[in-house]
């Protein structure tokens, strides 16, 4: 295959990205066993490309410890800060690293400025994460109907305030420090075509240190649904001198090499690219290297992968039927394209042990090559739907005294999105 030009390094202020790919944080999805699968397979992308353009590349110099991403930032699912501060066990659960990652990368999601400033210091200064991201980009309606997500960056002066707080929290913290932690913000392009919000989160945020930014190309209303608009993208990257991560509809490493051509942006975000094809980050960080690999397992190798994410799994959780109940959405995803058989993808849903799960996969036939059918799009689209906003979200860029009242609210029974 046709070799390619590799992708700049990004610097997200000490901390190095030499591949520049980052796993956009999914609710129930990017847990430890997960995130370790996709890692290891940007690994071997990587080690594919050197092989093939550099076997004989010097190693990178020495860095401090979590101030260098080889192989990408591999993000955990979106906590609250709140739920962070009161140390629930299913938060501290979530925190925990793929202990093989040289850099911990977790995703706050907060409301209120002085809370997401007390997390950010809980993890700095207890050693807990190396690169934090905040969520503006949340779509769900329990996030938004409550001001929170991707409706939190129409109040102005909510996330000027939260923005400022977070960053000087973060700078309070890292004093002493071999290398900072930087804080970077995901978001999306505002509430609705009339409602855009983009341009002052990014005005904003590199106001107040924010090291890098993260534009999912789609509006609240749209959810996951139509295609991605990635012109604001590029018109986000012609706006600010920080790094911009592009996400969007990017399910393989062509409509990743695509969206950095049409754009300029410095690194991409993946997230429902993914589902049930951790190999996807073989593939682009063999592009990002400079290489046109492509991997593309067969069923034997895509039932292996299952088994050592159910081990993996089992390991995290502590608990073999919980980790069975959380993989069965996973197990769905792999088979995408094989011919499996309603029934058999039905029994597969049910499983509840280890050994249940090998009995069921050794059953099917293994030496199906990787089918056509399984690449393409992932995850549900849906269509365009109605924003869940608080009563008269839209009527002012500021928060009324009732609404500054009850923001707190929005950090309340909310576990994900």
């Amino acid at each position: 295959m046709a070799e390619n030009a590799a992708w700049p390094a990004i610097q997200l202020g000490d901390l190095t990205l030499a591949t520049p790919v980052m796993l956009a944080p999914m609710a129930g999805v990017t847990n430890p066993p997960f995130r370790q699968l996709c890692r290891e397979e940007a690994e071997a992308g990587i080690r594919r490309a050197m092989a093939s353009s550099a076997p004989d590349a010097p190693s990178p110099e020495p860095h401090a410890p979590g101030s260098y991403a080889p192989a990408g930032l591999w993000v955990c699912e979106m906590i609250t800060s709140r739920a962070l501060l009161e140390r629930t066990p299913e938060t501290m659960t979530m925190i925990q690293p793929d202990p093989s990652d040289p850099v911990r990368s977790i995703q706050l999601y907060g409301v209120e400025p002085k809370v997401v400033a007390a997390a950010v210091r809980l993890l700095i200064e207890e050693n807990r994460a190396d690169h934090i991201d905040i969520n503006f980009g949340c779509p769900a309606p329990k996030v938004t109907r409550k001001g929170g997500g991707s409706a939190l960056p129409w109040k102005l002066d909510l996330y000027e305030d939260l923005v400022r707080e977070a960053t000087a929290a973060a700078s309070a913290a890292n004093r002493g420090r071999d290398h900072a932690v930087p804080i970077t913000v995901k978001f999306r392009i505002g509430i609705d075509a009339a409602h855009e919000t983009f341009r002052d989160v990014a005005r904003i945020s590199e106001d107040y240190g924010v090291a890098g930014l993260t534009l999912h190309a789609r509006t609240t209303a749209q959810h996951y649904a139509g295609h991605a608009n990635w012109d604001f993208i590029a018109e986000l990257v012609d706006s600010t001198d920080l790094p911009v991560f592009g996400n969007g509809d990017v399910f393989d490493a062509a409509d990743a090499a695509a969206l950095r051509a049409h754009t300029g942006c410095a690194g991409v975000a993946v997230g429902r690219g993914c589902q049930g094809r951790p190999w996807i980050f073989y593939d682009l960080a063999a592009l990002m290297h400079g290489a046109s690999a492509q991997r593309r397992p067969t069923l034997r190798e895509v039932a292996a992968m299952i088994e050592r994410h159910a081990r993996l799994s089992v390991e995290h959780f502590g608990s073999e039927n919980k980790a069975m109940r959380e993989l069965r959405k996973h197990i769905t995803w792999y088979l995408k394209g094989f011919a499996v058989g309603g029934e058999t993808r039905h029994s597969l849903g049910l499983v509840s042990t280890l050994e249940e799960l090998h009995e069921r996969l050794q059953a099917l036939d293994l030496d199906q090559p990787y089918p056509a059918a399984a690449e393409g799009k992932r995850g549900r689209a849906g269509g365009e739907k109605r924003p869940h906003l608080p009563d008269g979200w839209l009527d002012s860029r500021e928060l009324t005294p009732e609404q500054a009242a009850r923001i707190h609210e929005a950090e309340l029974d909310i576990s994900g999105g």
